[in-house]
């Protein structure tokens, strides 16, 4: 009996002592960074990190992203189909919720779900939304609105201005303004502004009536870009009249127009004055157009500038590292994107890239760029923006006869590129040892990861829908 009694005893003062040195489990994270990556696959970040290692001329620098202690990967077929589009990946990645492509916020019987946002917003946090692509486009959309179809982008403008998000900041002004409304290069790239309303619904007077400052075009985009957002509480900034500028443009061309960094810090500052915390989704849409456009420096540099963006919130994580968490996913994969064909070999040359300075879909499709049929006029363009100087004897005919394609009036690839912009895209990518096996999405599973409180909940192997539960679970939500 007495030697029973002893072992109790140890028992007990074992058990005080692993209590005693165990961790004091920590609350609910205060602030609280959703990054997406928009077709931000395996191959994109590593092929940008590679990119990122050459031009440093450093073999250990590493993408902010890839430093982070929890890794994991995650599924993103949603469920009337394998291969899943923005929309049904989005309102995974914001409710949890599987549902069919095209949709925005709500499940597959048309019945609305409750986002992240909406829960961050009614649990007192303050709530943002930062975007490279419209605010109204399929990922923003999916955090603030519920739509059956993602292309009824007047619905969900109307939606965002009725759903409490203290900071957006994107593009896409076309479809908050009246119908009647056209200001001739009025936006941050000097397009002229249009709507694209059916109505006379002025939105941006909806905000402002609501308490935002708003910020709209290229004048918005100056007096953002000198704004003090420690002083102001709401925002609303649309600079462009559709998305905002590939990054290897916005860097080179387009200078004035805030970076996703500086709209992701503009978003920090503007929010973390509330007592409650926030909750704040920032997405790089553009590498997924630019994998669309099987674009491999539209891919590295909008992927280095959303990194620019983690590493801002690394920055306010370092002084708030027991309140704060930060997740990086991707929505799904663009393009099929390969690194390493047989012409080549084992190796990868990330020089050819050097001496690109327009994008694929902006420029060479649809821009100032873009064949019209003078053949040596656009060999010298390619080699003077996209650097295609030196042709050999492959690439010229492959060229000449996307030409005379073009002439003829053909396309290519499921979204009818032009037939020389794609056909420069892949002699680039040739030279650089990557391939492409589509201009559409992939099922392949997107790499994820995360650093703060909690951040261990979301490594390992994991489908979309659960990575949005683990973050409801962490700061207690009911998704």
């Amino acid at each position: 009996m007495q030697f029973f009694k002893r072992i109790k005893s140890i028992l007990a003062v074992s058990l005080v002592l692993v209590f005693m040195a165990a961790p004091v489990l920590a609350g609910q994270p205060k602030y609280v960074f959703y990054f997406i990556g928009d077709g931000l696959g395996a191959a994109q970040r590593q092929f940008s990190e590679f990119f990122l290692q050459d031009q440093l001329k450093n073999p250990d620098s590493q993408l902010v992203m890839n430093t982070f202690e929890v890794a994991g990967i995650n599924t993103t077929y949603c469920a009337d189909t394998l291969i899943t589009d923005s929309a049904a990946a989005a309102t995974a990645l914001a409710s949890g919720v599987k549902t069919n492509k095209g949709v925005i916020g709500k499940d597959v019987n048309g019945n609305s779900v409750k986002t992240l946002t909406e829960e961050a917003r009614d649990h007192g946090m303050k709530t943002g939304i930062v975007t490279t692509t419209r605010l109204t486009h399929a990922t923003p959309a999916a955090f603030a609105a519920h739509n059956i179809s993602r292309n009824n982008e007047n619905e969900i403008a109307e939606d965002l201005l009725n759903s409490g998000v203290d900071f957006f900041a994107g593009g896409g002004i076309r479809h908050f303004i009246p119908a009647s409304i056209k200001i001739k290069n009025g936006d941050a790239v000097g397009n002229t502004i249009n709507s694209k309303r059916k109505d006379e619904k002025d939105l941006i007077k909806g905000f402002k009536e609501k308490g935002y400052t708003t910020y709209i075009g290229m004048k918005g985009a100056q007096a953002f870009n000198r704004t003090d957002f420690t002083q102001k509480d709401k925002i609303f900034a649309a600079f462009t009249y559709t998305h905002m500028p590939y990054e290897v443009e916005r860097m080179n061309q387009y200078k004035e127009v805030p970076s996703i960094e500086a709209m992701t810090k503009a978003a920090i500052d503007v929010l973390a004055k509330g007592d409650k915390g926030f909750f704040l989704m920032v997405e790089g849409g553009r590498i997924d157009h630019a994998g669309h456009a099987n674009d491999p420096t539209g891919v590295i540099w909008d992927t280095l500038a959303f990194d620019d963006a983690v590493k801002t919130a690394c920055e306010f994580y370092k002084s708030h590292k027991n309140e704060t968490l930060i997740v990086v996913v991707g929505d799904h994969e663009t393009g099929g994107m390969g690194l390493g064909m047989d012409s080549m070999g084992y190796k990868l040359n990330m020089a050819a890239l050097n001496d690109v300075h327009v994008s694929v879909e902006d420029t060479l499709n649809n821009g100032a760029g873009q064949y019209k049929g003078d053949k040596v006029a656009y060999l010298k363009y390619l080699a003077k923006n996209y650097g295609l100087t030196n042709l050999n004897d492959t690439e010229s005919a492959s060229l000449h006869k996307a030409m005379a394609s073009a002439d003829a009036g053909g396309t290519l690839g499921y979204y009818k590129l032009n037939p020389v912009a794609l056909t420069a895209a892949h002699i680039l990518s040739t030279r650089a040892n990557i391939n492409w096996t589509t201009t559409i999405h992939t099922a392949t599973m997107i790499p994820m990861s995360a650093t703060g409180l909690y951040a261990g909940r979301f490594g390992g192997y994991k489908d979309n829908t659960q990575v949005a539960k683990a973050m409801a679970q962490t700061l207690g939500f009911n998704l």
